[in-house]
C-alpha cells in the first residue's frame, strides 16, 4: 500500500464521511419489496369486518402491512390489485395474505334503496329514559318500548359487487417518506376565526388528530404555521384522502349539544365528566339490539356518561315544568311531554323520551343511545358502533375551540405524484451531468473532478438518510432544497480546490493556511444561506418549510462532514 492510499484510509475526516454514508444507507434501508401496502380501511367494509388491522398514523412506510397475494395470486402493484378485485363476484369468500398474516373475507353485493309510492305498517322500538337506583345511586337508564307506525315501502336494486374497502398504494422500496406532492393526497390550509394562544392551539391540533384517527385515516400530518405578517394557520396533509373527505371532517367544529325544548342541557367536553368506552359499558344496546325494517337493518348503541353537577341541575330545571303524557299505543304514561334531543353540529341525530320519574331531578348518571343502519345486520352493527365512536370522541374532546375556515386546498392524484418523482429524478441526473461537464472543462483533471462528483453524491445520500431517520417527508420543495444544497456544495469544493491549487504557483501560504482561508469563505457563505432560509420557514404559511429546512440540513452536512473530507482528500493527493 503506497503512502497516499494509507493516508486516505487513516484520515479521520474521510473515515467520518464513510461512517455517515454507511449509517445513511442503513437508515434508507433499500429493499426489493413487491406488492401493495395498505393505506387505510373503509368503515363497515368487508375488510374491516374481516379484522384486517388499520395502519397507525405517522408510522414509517416499511412498517405498514403489505398485501402479498389474493387467493394465492401474487399482487405486484396497485393497478393489478384494483383490476383483480373489480372482477370479483358477490358473496364469495376470498383470502388475502399479507406480511402479518392471512385474512378471510366475504365479498358483498352492493345495493341502492329507492322509496316507492306505497306505505306499510312497521313495528319500531323507541327508547325512554327512566330513573332507577343501582347500588344505592340514582341513575338514568334507557328503557325500550315498541309501537306500530306506517312507513313508506322501499325497494333494493343491485349495483354489482361492493368494494372490499382497502385503499392501497405501491409498497415502499425504502424508508424515505414521500411527501404529498410525490404520493398523492390532499393538503388543506385552515385559518382559525380568532387567533389562539399556544395552549388552545395544541388542544385544537390534538382534537383534530383524534377525530381523523377515529375515521381510520393514516399518513396524517397536522401542524401549525404562521406567515411573515403574523397570521395563524393550520396545515393538514393526508395521503390518499379526497378533498371532500377532508372538508367534511375538518370544516366542522364537531359541536355536541343535548336540548330539552329550546333549553340547552349539556354540551360535549365542558359538561361531561366521564364517558364510558369499555366493552362492558358501551356497545350495541342488548334491550333493543338489531331489527330489520324493509330492506335495511337498524341497530341501537348505548353508553353511559357522567354529567357535571351544573349540567344535571340544568336538566332538572328544564324538566320541572313539563307534563306527563299518556301513550295510547303502548298504554303507558311514564314519560314527559318533551324529549331529550341530541344535536351534532347543529343537526339533530337522535331523540330520547324522558321518563316521568326524572321530572325536576338533578341526576348526573345518564345513558346515551343512538342508531346505525346497513343493508344487513353486520353493516348495521358496524355503522352503529362507528356512530357511537364519533359521538364519544366529541363528548370527550368537546367542540373545537374555534371555527376553522378553509383558505386553500391542494389535491394531487397518485398518478401525478408518480410523474413528479420521475421528472425529479431525470432533472437531478441532468444537473449532475451538467456539473460534471463544467468541472471537467474547468480542471481537466480526473483526480479532482471525480472526487467532487463522489462528494456531491455522498451529500445526497447522507441528506436522504437523515430524512429517513427523522421521518422527514421528501416533497417537491424538499427536492428543490436538495438541489440547492448540491449546488452550494460544488461551489464550496471549487473554492477549496482553487485555494489548494494556488500552491503550484505561489508559496505565500502553507497547506493549513490555504485550507483555513478556503473554509473562512465557506463558513461565510454557509451562514448567509442559513440566515436567508430562516424566513422561508414561515413564508407562505409554512408551505416552503420543506425547501428551507432541507437546504439548511444539506448545507450543514456539507460544511461539517463532506467539505472537510474533500479538503483532506485534495491535500493528500496534491501535496
Amino acid at each position: 500500500m503506497n503512502y497516499k492510499a494509507k493516508k486516505l484510509i487513516t484520515n479521520w475526516r474521510i473515515i467520518l464521511l464513510a461512517v455517515f454514508i454507511i449509517i445513511s444507507v442503513v437508515a434508507i434501508h433499500p429493499s426489493l419489496n413487491n406488492g401493495v401496502a395498505i393505506r387505510s380501511i373503509s368503515t363497515n367494509s368487508s375488510a374491516s369486518i374481516a379484522g384486517i388491522p388499520q395502519p397507525k398514523p405517522n408510522v414509517q412506510p416499511v412498517a405498514r402491512e403489505r398485501i402479498i397475494s389474493i387467493n394465492n395470486k401474487p399482487i405486484d402493484d396497485a393497478e393489478e390489485y384494483y383490476k383483480y378485485i373489480s372482477n370479483l363476484p358477490s358473496n364469495i369468500t376470498i383470502q388475502i395474505k399479507t406480511t402479518k398474516g392471512a385474512y378471510r373475507l366475504t365479498t358483498r353485493e352492493k345495493f341502492e334503496t329507492i322509496q316507492l309510492n306505497e306505505t306499510e305498517e312497521k313495528t319500531i322500538t323507541e327508547t325512554i329514559q327512566k330513573n332507577t337506583t343501582i347500588n344505592g345511586t340514582n341513575q338514568i337508564v334507557n328503557e325500550t318500548i315498541t309501537k306500530t307506525v306506517i312507513v313508506p315501502k322501499t325497494k333494493q336494486i343491485s349495483l354489482g359487487t361492493e368494494d372490499l374497502g382497502l385503499r392501497v398504494y405501491e409498497a415502499p422500496k425504502t424508508n424515505i417518506r414521500k411527501g404529498l406532492d410525490l404520493q398523492g393526497g390532499t393538503r388543506v390550509l385552515l385559518q382559525p376565526e380568532v387567533k389562539l394562544n399556544p395552549f388552545d392551539l395544541s388542544i385544537l391540533i390534538d382534537n383534530m388528530k383524534e377525530r381523523l384517527n377515529v375515521y381510520g385515516l393514516s399518513d396524517i400530518v397536522i401542524r401549525d404555521a404562521n406567515d411573515l405578517v403574523g397570521n395563524q394557520y393550520i396545515v393538514v396533509e393526508i395521503a390518499g384522502a379526497t378533498e371532500e373527505e377532508i372538508k367534511d371532517l375538518l370544516a366542522k367544529q364537531g359541536k355536541f349539544e343535548a336540548k330539552i325544548g329550546n333549553n340547552s342541557v349539556f354540551r360535549g367536553g365542558q359538561d361531561i365528566v366521564y364517558v364510558a368506552r369499555s366493552a362492558n359499558e358501551a356497545g350495541i344496546d342488548p334491550s333493543a339490539g338489531c331489527t330489520p325494517s324493509g330492506s335495511q337493518w337498524f341497530c341501537r348503541f348505548r353508553f353511559s356518561i357522567t354529567l357535571s353537577q351544573d349540567a344535571a341541575q340544568r336538566q332538572a330545571d328544564a324538566t320541572k315544568d313539563l307534563t306527563v303524557v299518556y301513550d295510547s299505543v303502548s298504554g303507558r304514561s311514564d314519560y314527559l311531554s318533551e324529549k331529550l334531543e341530541l344535536h351534532l353540529d347543529d343537526k339533530k341525530v337522535d331523540e330520547l323520551n324522558i321518563g316521568a320519574d326524572l321530572k325536576g331531578q338533578a341526576v348526573t348518571q345518564i345513558s346515551i343511545s343512538g342508531s346505525g343502519v346497513g343493508a344487513n345486520q353486520q353493516e348495521a352493527v358496524f355503522d352503529s358502533l362507528q356512530n357511537m365512536k364519533r359521538l364519544q370522541t366529541i363528548l370527550i374532546t368537546g367542540s373545537l375551540p374555534v371555527k376553522l375556515n378553509i383558505v386553500k386546498t391542494d389535491a394531487i392524484s397518485p398518478v401525478l405524484g408518480e410523474g413528479f418523482v420521475k421528472n425529479s429524478m431525470i432533472m437531478s441526473l441532468f444537473a449532475i451531468i451538467a456539473v460534471a461537464i463544467v468541472i471537467g472543462i474547468r480542471y481537466w483533471k480526473l483526480m479532482i473532478a471525480i472526487p467532487i462528483l463522489i462528494t456531491m453524491l455522498s451529500e445526497v445520500i447522507i441528506l436522504l438518510g437523515v430524512a429517513a431517520f427523522i421521518g422527514w417527508n421528501i416533497d417537491m420543495a424538499a427536492i428543490a432544497g436538495i438541489l440547492v444544497a448540491i449546488g452550494t456544495g460544488v461551489d464550496d469544493q471549487i473554492v477549496i480546490t482553487d485555494e489548494t491549487l494556488k500552491g503550484e504557483t505561489a508559496t505565500i501560504y502553507n497547506w493549513k493556511e490555504k485550507v483555513k482561508r478556503a473554509f473562512l469563505i465557506i463558513m461565510l457563505a454557509y451562514f448567509t444561506v442559513v440566515v436567508a432560509m430562516i424566513p422561508l420557514i414561515f413564508a407562505g404559511a409554512g408551505l416552503l418549510k420543506g425547501f428551507a429546512i432541507t437546504t439548511i440540513i444539506g448545507v450543514t452536512i456539507g460544511v461539517f462532514i463532506t467539505r472537510p473530507a474533500y479538503s483532506s482528500f485534495v491535500e493528500i493527493m496534491l501535496k
